[in-house]
């Protein structure tokens, strides 16, 4: 049970860390409430899953090639600034959208799946983390232990995104709409920030 417990502590400790979609879930929970912060991480755990899938069945090295390397850099960097740009824009109108919720469940879900499916950070999180907790466990346990914990290592995924939405619809909620539109500006940077530096790789990639 400790070794469950420790894999669900490390489900925990991936998603924690500052990212995109951590900024991303912030500002949809300030606009828009629980559910589509909720549903935003939803779509980026999708994207995590598919990925251990890809680690665990050995096809992620595919994408370690400088073209796909270039490509995802690339991608990554037109969601990310996209989704910034239109977090800035529609700053202003988060009044307007406590009371007329104009994103639909489905775009929140999508736009959380694109930013971590095309974040090219994430094939080299879970082939360096999962791929070595992989590598581990394969050696002491069996198929079924190996499904276990990596089940538990989602279920972390999965904790965080819940909390994530918590917190990021409750600052909602006692913040003035002077100061949450101020968040959200700052949370549209971010996500232009990381969507640069995927920039500057793709750029890299292609120059070396």
């Amino acid at each position: 049970m400790s070794v469950l417990i420790g894999y669900v502590f490390l489900g925990l400790s991936l998603a924690a860390p500052i990212g995109p979609i951590n900024a991303a879930q912030l500002d949809k929970g300030i606009k828009n409430g629980f559910m589509h912060a909720w549903i935003l991480g939803l779509g980026a755990a999708l994207a995590d899953a598919i990925y251990m899938a890809l680690v665990y069945f050995g096809v992620v090295y595919f994408l370690e090639t400088p073209f796909m390397k270039t490509f995802l850099w690339l991608f990554g960097f037109f969601v990310l600034c996209y989704t910034g740009v239109e977090s800035i824009m529609s700053a202003g109108k988060i009044e307007a959208n406590r009371r007329n919720k104009t994103d639909s469940l489905f775009k929140s879900f999508f736009s959380g799946f694109l930013m971590s499916l095309s974040n090219p950070l994430t094939i080299l999180f879970w082939l360096g983390i999962y791929g070595s907790v992989l590598a581990n466990a394969a050696n002491s346990y069996d198929f079924g232990h190996l499904l276990l914990y990596s089940g538990a290592i989602f279920s972390g995924i999965l904790i965080w995104d819940i909390t994530m939405a918590c917190v990021a619809s409750s600052f909602r909620r006692f913040l003035t709409s002077r100061i949450l539109a101020l968040i959200s500006v700052i949370s549209g940077l971010s996500l232009i920030g990381f969507g640069i530096f995927f920039g500057y790789q793709a750029y890299k990639v292609l120059v070396g």
